[in-house]
């Protein structure tokens, strides 16, 4: 347990050293943003993924810890002499058009685990970077809110659930048919722009659910967060109601259902498969 509890402290040490960092890039907002291309996951970069990204792995280094890093901006890069000692899965900032455009929902989210596999992941931490909150988790210890244990909701009642729904696609007229029946019988369904972070609002029971079918997401993006909903109680399958067992990996793509609890879990498996 020392060893996981230094992992917590040091990636609280990568939290506060990506909220210094990108703070210069919030005062100038107002200004244009330089595109430096397309990231390892295939989605724009901005100058403050970089930078967000360059201050975990310096605090990593300075921590003399060896590691591959799987990063959604950069990709693959190994560090020290034994790289496959510690895989540290990265999103640097989840929601960066958030950022770009002042709103205030964006996160950054590390995990790690002992092999290229989301089901090793052990430790985790995702920091909502807007309202200074840290949810982090430790496989088989839980998980936290700013330090105070979390269990994710019971709410069963799909007529009074909260739902967070990802439609952000090309193929949104091909999934669309798939939660016509979800979204009918939802009466409160919300989406805020950062994945990451929003499976945290299913792990404290800010939300209910959170349901992802897009075939888009990475796994840079799920992998923290999928730990502390899991610890929280929460449950998180694909659409066959199987576990998780896939790559980390900037390029891999996956589909997800996350809810609260196992009742409410079943009954939107039902709806959304029902149309497949």
């Amino acid at each position: 347990m020392q060893f996981q509890n230094n992992w917590l402290e040091i990636l609280i040490q990568c939290k506060e050293k990506v909220q210094e960092v990108i703070r210069p890039y919030l005062n100038t907002l107002n200004e244009p943003q330089p595109d430096l291309g397309r990231g390892a996951g295939g989605d724009p970069m901005k100058p403050v993924d970089l930078a967000a990204e360059k201050a975990i792995v310096e605090v990593l280094q300075q921590s003399d810890i060896s590691f591959t890093l799987i990063s959604e901006e950069s990709g693959v890069k190994e560090f020290g002499e034994n790289p496959a000692q510690h895989y540290v899965t990265v999103d640097p900032i989840d929601g960066t058009n958030n950022l770009v455009r002042r709103i205030p929902f964006y996160a950054s989210s590390i995990a790690i685990s002992t092999k290229l596999a989301l089901s090793t992941v052990s430790a985790a931490l995702v920091a909502d970077l807007v309202h200074d909150t840290t949810y982090t988790a430790i496989e088989g210890a839980g998980a936290y809110r700013d330090g105070e244990r979390i269990t994710s909701s019971t709410r069963t009642s799909l007529d009074e659930a909260m739902i967070g729904l990802d439609l952000n696609s090309d193929n949104v007229k091909e999934i669309a048919p798939q939660l016509v029946d979800l979204i009918q019988k939802t009466n409160h369904i919300r989406h805020f722009g950062a994945n990451a972070l929003e499976l945290c609002y299913v792990a404290d029971g800010t939300t209910d659910a959170f349901v992802d079918i897009r075939r888009k997401l990475r796994t840079t993006d799920l992998a923290a967060a999928f730990l502390i909903v899991r610890e929280a109680g929460g449950k998180v399958t694909n659409l066959l109601e199987e576990d998780l067992n896939v790559k980390l990996s900037p390029e891999q793509k996956i589909e997800f259902i996350a809810s609260g609890n196992a009742e409410i879990h079943k009954k939107i498996l039902s709806l959304v498969t029902s149309q497949c």
